[in-house]
């Protein structure tokens, strides 16, 4: 690397030697960025792919994008910033750092990951789907909490309430719930009750005998 630094300082000019030493590394970064675009590309046709093969839910698409993103340009960043003259035992005392607090942060909030382990829970086994009827089933005779599937994200599911007295209304539930209680589900369409359930119809009352004449 050297050698084609002194090659390259022979063939420039005067002026341009003060600016080889920030265009350099400027450069240096652009391709960087630029690899690093194109391997995120690469990495979202592939999973794109992957999950259009096995019919797996949308969002694991998304969060498989959102996660490969996330160590793609962090390292590309880690990797800039050193190219740019900051020391890697920096670098490494901030991640390490940054790190620890996140582990902190993380298992004081351990609902949180509990909730985002039933979310893939949810999207692998596919317990529920998006415009399900469901309820999750109270202990004894109380009822319990029901509606359509409007969303699922990392921790909460949100239902759209049905009946007349909760109409337009939704309700979060922690993803871990499902996995707490016993879940009815009704497949894409919504569930009616018939009108007749706890009517007592009588029975037709025997044919009286004709006279006989």
């Amino acid at each position: 690397m050297n050698r084609y630094l002194q090659l390259l300082r022979q063939h420039l000019p005067d002026w341009a030697l003060d600016w080889l030493d920030v265009i350099l590394p400027l450069g240096q970064v652009a391709l960087i960025l630029l690899g690093a675009w194109l391997l995120f590309r690469f990495a979202a046709r592939l999973i794109r792919r992957v999950t259009g093969a096995y019919a797996l839910p949308g969002e694991v698409n998304r969060v498989s994008r959102r996660v490969t993103a996330f160590v793609i340009y962090g390292g590309a960043l880690l990797w800039s910033l050193e190219r740019l003259g900051v020391s890697g035992t920096v670098l490494w005392t901030a991640f390490t750092g940054f790190a620890a607090v996140g582990a902190v942060a993380f298992f004081a909030a351990w609902s949180v990951l509990s909730n985002i382990f039933c979310a893939l829970l949810i999207f692998t086994t596919r317990l529920v789907r998006i415009d399900d009827h469901v309820e999750l089933l109270e202990n004894g005779e109380k009822p319990g909490l029901r509606g359509r599937v409007l969303d699922i994200n990392l921790i909460y599911t949100t239902l759209e309430e049905s009946g007349s007295a909760a109409e337009g209304t939704t309700l979060q539930i922690p993803n871990s719930l499902f996995f707490q209680r016993s879940v009815r589900r009704w497949h894409g369409s919504r569930p009616v009750v018939p009108a007749t359930v706890g009517v007592a119809v009588p029975p037709a009352a025997p044919a009286s005998p004709s006279p006989r004449g």
